[in-house]
């Protein structure tokens, strides 16, 4: 409870009112219960500019104001409300006015003359309403990145992959450029997890996915397939030959040793690799010929590459 109270003390707050009065009575209340963000405006027609840029939590809205009324301000606050929130509560000396606000959006309002205990207690109540919807907001977030991400290396999972591989071979087909997949899997891990043991092992991973990131370039996709096997979707290909320095690239930064725990470990990656859409039309058939090069890849020894060729495609559609 007292961590919910100081969060509350720390909500960004923005007072509009036409009157400076009412503006320093306010502030002087909010300052001497606590809240250390507050920020205030007499002008109606900077509201909108200033919730953009910093997102208030409550904003303390007067009805009543020469040039453009609290109503106003509300219909273009909802413009730049995404989520249908809007945080407001309105001031007004009218009781007709009450219903009517509420009716267009606003969350809670406070009469003039100002009841101080009355304005206190609304604020209190409406600010940790606003903190409980922006906690729920932000687990709904790390729930959809969860179910979108690997736990252990935080690279893109299956999912996310087969959404990231369609919309590369959308590109491609859409410029009638190529773009290419490739089947990774580690030399020896089971040896490493075995003899190290499993943190080291999960280390390890961690420390591929990282490299495996920084060899490629940030539009492409490192996911991870599953155990110690990784895929890579290459955007947009500029040339025939540039799959093959891709991929030397990445054989070269995963072999460099790694320090773990204070102890060098060695480790290498076999790579399959196909192009679309010489090797495939869609990512089903583009991962089935990259899944054979790397066996072929592995056939012809460790720390090392191959790139499908078209029996592969007839093969798959025979098969």
């Amino acid at each position: 409870m007292i961590g919910r109270t100081a969060d509350i003390l720390k909500a960004r707050i923005l007072i509009v009112d036409d009157q400076q009065t009412n503006v320093e009575l306010l502030e002087q209340m909010l300052r001497g219960v606590g809240y250390t963000c507050i920020e205030s405006t007499t002008d109606p027609h900077s509201v909108y500019a200033l919730h953009y840029a910093n997102h208030y939590d409550l904003i303390l809205l007067d009805l009543q104001m020469p040039g453009m009324d609290g109503f106003q301000v509300m219909e273009g606050l909802k413009e730049i409300e995404v989520d249908g929130y809007v945080p407001i509560l309105v001031i007004t000396s009218e009781p007709s006015h009450m219903l009517r606000a509420l009716a267009a959006g606003a969350r809670d309002f406070v009469s003039k003359p100002f009841d101080l205990v009355e304005v206190k207690i609304r604020i209190h109540n409406m600010l940790e309403v606003r903190l409980l919807y922006k906690q729920l907001e932000q687990h709904s977030r790390k729930l959809e990145s969860l179910a979108l991400h690997d736990a252990l290396t935080g690279l893109p999972n299956r999912r996310l992959l087969k959404d990231r591989l369609s919309l590369a071979i959308a590109h491609a087909r859409r410029n009638k450029g190529t773009m290419a997949v490739m089947y990774l899997d580690l030399d020896g891990f089971k040896k490493i997890n075995d003899t190290l043991g499993h943190n080291t092992g999960d280390t390890l991973l961690c420390m591929v996915a990282e490299r495996l990131v920084s060899a490629v370039r940030q539009e492409d996709t490192v996911a991870r397939w599953g155990g110690d096997e990784f895929i890579i979707a290459l955007w947009s290909l500029s040339h025939g030959d540039d799959v093959s320095k891709r991929i030397s690239k990445v054989l070269e930064a995963v072999s460099q040793p790694y320090s773990i725990q204070g102890g060098g470990v060695q480790i290498t990656v076999s790579i399959g690799a196909s192009i679309y859409p010489t090797h495939g039309a869609d990512a089903e058939t583009l991962m089935k010929s990259a899944d054979r090069a790397l066996s072929e890849a592995k056939r012809n020894g460790k720390n090392n590459y191959s790139i499908a060729t078209h029996t592969d495609i007839l093969s798959i559609a025979h098969g």
